[in-house]
């Protein structure tokens, strides 16, 4: 596969077009695409004909490029995401039910917090933790969550930083965050507020997917002065439960030891 000049394949250039659509900026012109891709506009232009072609970007009526079906369709085939997000939204559906709540389903990609799901309250007024939008693993709940049933190595990679200041009480210091993530192992759940959006807490607990190891934390997002965890957490660890069921871990309780 040819190479740029700097020695950059193909397939990394294509990948920072794609990358350069984002929920603020779904659509841009050409030029704006070149930009935000750091891609000669020449460059730009070729890959972006071969790209409609083939109907991974579209090109609309204004001459506006976005993101086309054709990625989602080819996604979507043999997406672990997919089907985890069929799998869960029941159970979500319960836990909006029960706490009237936004409520969200996470997993760890590459370093950081993905959100796959996410079900919205009438009066949710929380603009973060939207689907595909990612978070450091330290800022959120979730994220903690998922770093307190990972694999020791993985939590060492992770604490050995940079750690981002989200907020001003998203915690930064190593050993404090260990503290909170052998906290997180001994009662099942995590509920830290304003470490990833200040005025809101997380209340997250995990999901085990087959062989015990964790899939994804599931989550309910509400305003700091609103939370009331004893009453949340019973039912977000129901429905993990039925998550993991589903998924065919094993009956493990939430607050076990980690693998």
């Amino acid at each position: 596969m040819a190479n740029s000049p700097a020695g950059e394949s193909v397939i990394s250039r294509v990948v920072r077009l794609m990358d350069a659509f984002d929920r603020q900026v779904p659509s841009m012109s050409l030029s704006e695409l070149a930009r935000r891709a750091s891609l000669p506009l020449t460059t730009a232009h070729r890959l972006v004909e071969e790209l409609v072609r083939h109907g991974l970007i579209e090109r609309a009526s204004d001459g506006e490029l976005r993101m086309g079906l054709r990625l989602w369709e080819l996604a979507a085939r043999g997406s672990r995401a997919l089907t985890l997000r069929e799998i869960a939204l029941p159970f979500m559906e319960d836990v909006q039910a029960a706490v009237h709540q936004l409520t969200t389903l996470a997993v760890l990609n590459s370093g950081t917090v993905l959100y796959v799901e996410r079900l919205s309250a009438p009066d949710a007024a929380l603009d973060a933790a939207h689907v595909a939008q990612r978070m450091p693993i330290h800022a959120t709940s979730s994220g903690l969550v998922l770093l307190a049933y990972s694999p020791a190595w993985l939590q060492e990679e992770v604490l050995a930083g940079p750690l981002e200041k989200v907020t001003e009480e998203t915690i930064t210091d190593p050993p404090t965050i260990r503290k909170h993530l052998a906290e997180i192992r001994r009662r099942g759940y995590a509920a830290l507020p304003g470490i990833g959006v200040l005025e809101w807490t997380g209340i997250a607990v995990p999901v085990f997917g087959a062989g015990g190891a964790v899939a994804a934390a599931l989550n309910a997002t509400v305003r700091r002065e609103e939370a009331n965890v004893p009453l949340t957490v019973p039912a977000l660890l129901t429905a993990a439960h039925g998550i993991s069921r589903a998924l065919g871990a094993e009956n493990r309780s939430a607050g076990s030891t980690r693998p």
